[in-house]
This record gives structure tokens, C-alpha cells and sequence, in this order.
């Protein structure tokens, strides 16, 4: 299956709470969206990682992805380095995605920036054909995504576009939500998180309005880039 987006993030709920709504809205235009995650959390304050595999199942199934999958890297303690690489790199050229959406490049949390240079250097990796990996046994094909965009995530950082997720920011929260363990739950005996308060969760929804009221629409996802994204006409930044 050849995917039009892939989008990978360090942790289970990453991609969720940050391009959510972009991936909901390509999805209802029929493009084809998978998600890598890179481990599966257990270092998390609340639940586990077997309530967060529950949860992210749960959370493709609203979205519609295509495929997910979970490297299961050493939650904080996984590193940028050729093992890791490899196995992501397995992936791109396995989907061959166009675009790929990963980390922010500065966050709160360490496990973010390392997973948006992990994510952003095998991306160029797999391109070089002398790399060599195989799936079921067959030497892959190199493939270099044609761009790759960073979500932004617990800082607030200055994006570099933004899309309108107008009509889909429900169903990303809907997303968001099914990590029942994680986020904000009045009922919950679980210890207090940063994202797990009503205020984080608030904040993500209002990030979104904010960056909407900005560009004249309802809601909207920011990103940052790595290179100069080119155009036809200034007309189609209308």
C-alpha cells in the first residue's frame, strides 16, 4: 500500500493532539494517511502501555488511518542513532509516503525534538539507494518523501503555514479523547499530568481556534518546515 501522508510521532498521542484535524480532513478527500509511533508510552505517568496501544487503536479507527504501527523504541531513552533510523526508514520506503509529518522541533518533553530528528534524518536516509533494507526478504527500493513538515506541539512556536482544519476539529478531539487514560477526567484517581488538566486540553482546542482566527476561519493546525515550499502561482496561497 503506497500511503499519501505518513505521520510519526514519539509517543501515542502525539500525532493526535497535533495534526489531527489535517489528517481527518486529507483522509475525507481520500487521501491515504498512516501513523508510526515511535514507542508506546510506557513511561507515562498515567495508565499503560497496554491501555495506550488500546487507546491508539481506538483513536485510528475514528480518524480512518490506513495503517499504524509502533516501533516500540525505549520511551525516553531511545536515540537518533543507525538502529533507529533503519527501522524507520523500513517504513518510508515499505509506504513510500509524499509527506511526512513528525515532532515539533523544540518541546517540553525530550522524547519530541528526538523524534523530530530521527524522523527528519531518515527521511533524507532513505533516499540513498546504498542503504540497504528488505521487506519479506526483498531489497527495498529507496524513496525520499517530497516534504516533511514538523506539527507543533506543548509550545506555543511561531508556525511556518498553517491548515484549515475547519469542519474536522471535532472528530480530532473525538481522536484526542479516546486516550482516556491521559487527559483531563474530573473522575480520575490517577496522578495529575501536565496535558492530563482541563487547561491543557482547553488550550489545545483554543490553539487551534486562534490560529484559525488568524487566516479568517474556524480552526487550524500549524507546522514548520525544513525547506522552502514552492508554488505555481501566489494565487494558491489565497
Amino acid at each position: 500500500m503506497k500511503l499519501d501522508i505518513l505521520a510519526i510521532g514519539a509517543h501515542p498521542d502525539d500525532v493526535e493532539m497535533s495534526c489531527g484535524g489535517t489528517i481527518a480532513k486529507e483522509i475525507a478527500k481520500g487521501k491515504k494517511v498512516g501513523i508510526l509511533d515511535l514507542t508506546r508510552g510506557e513511561l507515562g505517568t498515567r495508565g499503560s502501555a497496554q491501555i495506550r496501544d488500546q487507546e491508539s487503536a481506538a483513536a485510528a479507527k475514528i480518524l480512518g488511518i490506513s495503517v499504524r504501527h509502533n516501533l516500540a523504541l525505549a520511551d525516553g531513552f531511545f536515540q537518533n542513532d543507525a538502529q533507529a533510523q533503519l527501522k524507520v526508514i523500513h517504513f518510508l520506503r515499505k509506504y513510500r509516503p509524499e509527506i511526512v509529518l513528525c515532532n515539533a522541533v523544540d518541546d517540553r518533553h525530550i522524547d519530541h525534538p528526538k523524534g523530530s530528528d530521527l524522523a527528519s534524518n531518515a527521511c533524507f536516509l532513505s533516499g540513498l539507494r546504498k542503504i540497504e533494507t528488505k521487506e519479506n526478504g526483498e531489497i527495498q527500493d529507496p524513496w525520499r518523501p517530497k516534504q516533511v513538515y514538523h506539527y507543533i506541539q506543548w509550545k506555543d512556536l511561531i508556525p511556518d503555514f498553517v491548515v484549515d482544519i475547519t469542519g474536522y476539529q471535532e472528530i480530532k478531539l473525538k481522536a484526542v479523547h479516546a486516550y482516556e487514560s491521559q487527559f483531563f477526567d474530573a473522575k480520575s484517581k490517577e496522578p495529575m499530568t501536565p496535558i492530563a488538566s482541563k487547561n491543557a486540553t482547553d488550550s489545545m482546542e483554543y490553539r487551534d481556534r486562534n490560529l484559525g482566527r488568524l487566516i479568517g476561519v474556524h480552526a487550524a493546525e500549524g507546522y514548520t518546515i525544513e525547506r522552502y515550499i514552492g508554488v505555481d502561482s501566489i494565487f494558491d496561497l489565497l
